[in-house]
């Protein structure tokens, strides 16, 4: 069980870091990641399905969890996904998409000043999560409660003003790729 994973068995004082829908985010974050890490083991389509499947509940599990205080003191935490880990998730999922990687950004912050589109790929807006999401799982599994605890209020905190939109950015352009109508069931396999 993830709550074992994580606690040791031992439940703590500090509720927010063992509540079921912090364990169950870090269940979800922990096949995310699995699945970031393990790309070259997957078909376009099988990559594109599972993603599809996994974003909104990542998504719905970092809306749900709990409200956590700011740290009293300010630390800088350890990052663990190195600028060549988030290389490398990027162009291996550029890789594997190809030609379906690129999309139009709606929502970015320079777009009500710009005639043109904006692009961005699904590539980046992934990598970006993992980012995040690698740290706070390394971070959390240093059974630390007060790391444990930092890195869930970061973690809530880049969701609430970065990751989370591009999680969702990432899943309008991979909805389109997996259900597009002008593809038949076999171009879609195979891109």
């Amino acid at each position: 069980m993830i709550a074992e994973d994580f606690t040791g068995g031992i439940m703590s004082e500090n509720k927010n870091i063992y509540e079921k829908n912090t364990l169950e985010f870090v269940a979800v974050t922990l096949e995310f990641c699995a699945l970031m890490e393990t790309i070259s083991k997957h078909t376009p389509y099988s990559f594109v399905d599972k993603a599809v499947k996994i974003l909104p509940l990542l998504y719905l599990k970092a809306a749900l969890l709990p409200e956590v205080r700011e740290p009293d003191e300010e630390n800088d935490t350890e990052h663990f996904i190195t600028e060549n880990t988030y290389e490398a998730i990027r162009y291996w999922i550029a890789n594997l998409l190809g030609e379906h990687d690129s999309f139009l950004e709606t929502f970015h912050p320079d777009m009500h000043y710009s005639d043109m589109p904006i692009a961005s790929t699904i590539s980046e807006c992934l990598a970006d999560v993992y980012q995040d999401l690698g740290d706070f799982t390394a971070l959390f599994r240093q059974e630390n409660e007060e790391v444990m605890l930092q890195a869930l209020y970061i973690c809530k905190e880049n969701f609430r003003i970065y990751w989370g939109q591009k999680l969702l950015n990432a899943l309008k352009a991979l909805h389109v790729v997996r259900f597009n109508e002008d593809l038949s069931p076999e171009d879609v396999c195979q891109f």
